[in-house]
């Protein structure tokens, strides 16, 4: 007995029995609801954006080559490839781009992490941190825009994972569906301030260097400002280096902040920052090992999405009598691409012929487009909750406090209320002594 409870206070301390449980957790239906939700708005804000169609597409191209594909390979040609389609009627929009492209990089991250082939995953990293500074750069108030009614849809959806994610991991509770979204609406002043904070002090501290920089203009006095401020713009430049740096490494930690600790903006930023510099080493492995563990579970969501949807095409070929003349297309295949695994949705197969193909491809397409949308939702689902596992084995680690203390808004209604200064004299006062009946009058 004794050594079977040394080993399980051993194994207590560990990642490995925490980490595992996120797989549970993310496929709970209440946070697959909440994040299928959030990505309809935001999807549906994409299309609408959308209808501009900004992005140029090279024309007659048949892989329909877009500038961010010429901005990825080759940065300098990118000028010149405007200037010869931007006048072209065809176009895609930037969601539409944004969301084709880095759906292909996560995929081959993913393929990279089971590969063992690092090269692979910087790459496709960094391919994803170029495509979002060609948005920015070419594209700057959509840009802005879209990511706005992203953080604002997210701080919803996702404090609201994040809190369920705590109050399972620290308490084994199950909170509803309107309990969770009831806690994110009241802190969405944390949640969708906090990531922009520090690109706030980044744009106040830089516009300091920016000024020291436009006073260097002035004649025979601006060089000598210039030499003179050179110490301040310098200490100014690291400052800046060091919130990048514990932004770019914290991110992950300031949602999971608000939600187990309920934090405000700057108490997020806090944490997130002195967990990152107090043990950076410890956060570096815990990321590494959810990511792991993620691909992993990522694969098996996906597998199974494609053999669901595989079994039921053939399941349904079967029994439908398709035209396998020449002169017609098959039926199946018109209205129901063939489902791959990098490609649920299927390669876009023959035009329908009749209306009635049209309707049955439409529905189809919706139905595919939920099965997608599901295997979305998991992944960011399990993005909130082994992120709020980490903040809690972080906070442990440099703070000392166990996973159990978490932020209870309702605690207050537990709370005895106070005693009254009278109700305090009642209490002191010594009880009334009891009538005495007299004996002799009793008999």
């Amino acid at each position: 007995m004794g050594n079977g409870r040394e080993s399980f206070r051993l194994f207590d301390g560990l990642f490995f029995p925490r980490i595992f449980q996120t797989f549970r957790m993310s496929i709970q239906p209440t946070k697959l609801i909440i994040i299928a939700l959030a990505l309809a708005v935001i999807c549906l804000a994409g299309r609408i954006m959308d209808l501009s169609k900004t992005v140029v597409v090279a024309a007659g191209s048949q892989a329909k080559l877009t500038e961010l594909d010429i901005y990825i390979s080759n940065p300098d040609q990118i000028q010149k490839f405007l200037d010869t389609f931007k006048e072209q009627e065809e176009g895609v929009g930037v969601f539409d781009t944004l969301w084709h492209f880095s759906a292909d990089r996560f995929q081959g991250a993913v393929d990279s992490v089971f590969a063992f082939d690092l090269p692979g995953l910087e790459d496709n990293i960094t391919g994803f941190f170029l495509c979002l500074g060609w948005a920015l750069r070419h594209h700057t108030v959509y840009c802005i825009i879209f990511f706005v009614i992203i953080l604002a849809v997210m701080s919803i959806a996702g404090g609201a994972i994040c809190r369920i994610a705590a109050l399972q991991f620290a308490r084994g509770e199950k909170p509803g569906l309107t309990e969770a979204l009831r806690y994110s609406t009241k802190r969405f002043l944390s949640f969708f301030t906090t990531p922009l904070a520090p690109l706030i002090i980044i744009a106040c501290i830089g516009v300091f260097i920016l000024l020291s920089g436009l006073m260097g203009n002035i004649p025979y006095a601006g060089e000598l400002i210039v030499g003179l401020g050179a110490p301040l713009a310098l200490l100014a430049g690291a400052l800046i280096a060091v919130i990048l740096i514990g932004a770019v490494a914290g991110f992950n930690m300031m949602f999971p902040a608000v939600a187990y600790d309920g934090s405000d903006c700057f108490d997020a930023i806090s944490r997130s920052f002195s967990y990152v510099y107090a043990k950076p080493w410890h956060m570096l492995f815990y990321t590494s090992i959810a990511a792991i563990y993620g691909s992993i579970c990522y694969t098996f969501v996906r597998y199974f999405a494609f053999l669901s949807l595989w079994i039921t095409r053939f399941s349904v070929q079967i029994a439908l009598w398709v035209n396998d003349s020449a002169d017609k297309a098959n039926k199946l295949t018109t209205i129901w691409p063939k489902p791959e695994f990098r490609d649920l949705l299927g390669s876009s197969g023959p035009v329908p012929t009749s209306y009635t193909e049209t309707i049955a491809a439409f529905l189809i397409y919706l139905f595919l487009l939920v099965v997608v949308g599901l295997v979305v939702s998991f992944i960011i689902s399990f993005y909130f909750s082994a992120n709020t596992i980490i903040y809690s084995l972080m906070r442990g680690k440099v703070d000392n406090t166990p996973r159990e203390d978490i932020y209870m808004p309702f605690e207050e209604a537990d709370v005895e209320p106070f005693a009254t200064e009278s109700d305090s004299k009642k209490e002191q006062s010594p009880p009334a002594p009891e009538p005495q009946t007299d004996s002799s009058s009793s008999e």
